[in-house]
């Protein structure tokens, strides 16, 4: 297998007739590089997004389907249906914005999509013996949960510290879901990679904090799929979190992470509990 494999490259030889895969954000980036290549090894796949004509566009490229979307609004949520039971839920929408515009509901927008609306989600979708894979981010790093404050109503607004809480988020759901339920959830660190997910900020803002697509350690989205992939066809990774195809270890902080750990707050199982019991009373109508 390459030094950095892509999707196609961890499924080659895998057989995924009969299962079912809902994607979310499955209209480009690394969640279109999932779709394709779990539809090429032989998977019905159904991909979400917001914009219905891009959708359907994309959805016909790929030769899967497309249903509409909008993880911000509660009612989008609502009345999302799946024609039968899920065995791959793939929640890799994300959002990345500088500015605090709340989601309808009223939730800072990073934790009200990224977190709250795959949470939300997730309890909606019927599942068979599922492996679930939660898209987190080494972008983790930059903040644990603040539980005192996580909608961001009493601190001084910084966007990429409220992106990081949301994909600490995104871990400690997925481990928490492992836990609670009967079916298999992992947390996934795609690596650097530039997609849409950054159309909202401009190239100074993107370029001071390093995000500039230059220099190692930069993949293509086709790349930062293989881990998504590859966590959802192999045993043994319930509860884990995972990156580069190998499950990583824990780092004491998020400071100067190295490559192939995750900081321990990401998936500490008092904060996953305590996560989960704030997001159903955030959401309390969340499986209406």
């Amino acid at each position: 297998m390459p030094l950095a494999p892509t999707a196609d490259d961890v499924l080659a030889g895998h057989d995924l007739t009969g299962h079912h895969a809902l994607v979310t954000g499955g209209t480009g980036g690394i969640g279109a590089e999932t779709a394709k290549a779990l539809a090429r090894a032989g998977a019905d796949v159904l991909i979400t997004g917001r914009d219905p004509v891009k959708g359907a566009a994309a959805a016909a490229s790929m030769g899967v389907a497309f249903a509409r979307l909008d993880l911000a609004d509660p009612d989008s949520i609502a009345a999302f249906a799946v024609p039968r039971p899920v065995t791959m839920l793939i929640l890799n929408a994300g959002l990345l914005t500088n500015a605090l515009v709340r989601t309808k509901a009223g939730f800072e927008p990073h934790f009200g999509v990224n977190h709250l609306g795959h949470f939300a989600l997730a309890a909606r979708v019927p599942l068979r013996e599922a492996r679930v894979v939660v898209l987190s981010s080494r972008a983790h790093r930059r903040a644990d949960i603040d539980f005192d404050d996580p909608d961001w109503r009493s601190r001084a607004y910084d966007p990429w510290r409220a992106y990081g809480q949301s994909k600490t988020a995104n871990a400690l759901f997925a481990l928490e879901f492992d836990r609670r339920t009967e079916h298999t959830a992992t947390a996934v660190l795609p690596g650097l990679v530039l997609t849409d997910i950054v159309r909202d900020l401009t190239p100074a803002q993107l370029s001071a904090q390093g995000w500039d697509g230059r220099g190692p350690g930069w993949r293509t989205a086709a790349q930062a799929a293989a881990s998504t992939v590859w966590a959802a066809v192999t045993p043994g990774l319930g509860g884990r979190i995972v990156a580069d195809c190998a499950p990583t270890e824990p780092w004491p902080t998020g400071h100067d992470l190295p490559d192939g750990h995750h900081a321990a707050y990401a998936a500490d199982p008092e904060r996953a509990a305590r996560l989960w019991e704030l997001s159903e009373r955030l959401l309390p109508d969340r499986a209406r």
